[in-house]
């Protein structure tokens, strides 16, 4: 199954709605996320995380929303999980978590991180070898270059099994979620070594002004 946080603002896309409700390439953003996990076919259920005042994304086959999302992409994800075990979902389960925003994924994509996370047994999720020169910046001035060697951009999907997730963000609840920026660090913080399955350049996340003509021009050439 699969769980996409969409309760977030968007604020440095400077969009005047969430980034994920705007248009892209004829639909909104987040309906060719959910187009691509829909292509998948061993993902069996799709849930959405909405914020508590959002619209619904309407009727489309094999995806269900709730609107419990937080403060926070980790509450949003952790109320998700919630949910899906209130509604039967097993602690054995693997869950897929995709960032609403990332619509460049692909099935192959998912179906890669599918195929390592179950040969191997153990959670994980798609990133990229850093490929840039890395400087430490202090008042707008870089102050040190830092090894980029062992270092990995992390994406999305990420494939844990729901209830070691569930309990993993559970553990810094109390503590507003800080310093848990993916569902990879909350499971680092609970002594798991998550597998860092190779992603794709392409698989970026929609997050500034610029992004959304370079996605726009990405979806337009992979359309028929």
């Amino acid at each position: 199954m699969a769980l996409v946080p969409c309760a977030g603002s968007g604020a440095r896309a400077g969009t005047e709605q969430p980034k994920q409700y705007q248009s892209i390439a004829g639909r909104m953003l987040v309906q060719h996320t959910l187009a691509a996990l829909a292509a998948v076919a061993r993902i069996s259920r799709v849930l959405v995380v909405l914020a508590p005042g959002d619209a619904t994304l309407g009727a489309q086959p094999g995806v269900e929303t709730t609107h419990c999302g937080g403060a926070t992409r980790a509450e949003s994800v952790f109320n998700g999980l919630a949910h899906l075990r209130a509604s039967g979902a097993a602690d054995t389960d693997w869950v897929l978590v995709h960032d609403a925003a990332r619509c460049l994924v692909t099935p192959a994509l998912v179906d890669a991180l599918i195929d390592d996370c179950l040969a191997k047994g153990e959670g994980g999720l798609l990133a990229l070898p850093l490929p840039d020169t890395l400087k430490l910046a202090q008042g707008g001035r870089a102050v040190q270059t830092l090894a980029r060697e062992g270092k990995w951009l992390a994406q999305t999907p990420q494939m844990f099994r729901l209830g070691p997730l569930h309990a993993a963000l559970g553990a810094h609840a109390a503590a507003g979620f800080a310093g848990i920026t993916d569902e990879a660090s909350a499971m680092e913080l609970a002594s798991c070594q998550p597998l860092l399955v190779r992603g794709s350049a392409l698989n970026l996340k929609v997050t500034y002004p610029e992004d959304f003509a370079l996605a726009e021009s990405i979806l337009r050439s992979r359309a028929p």
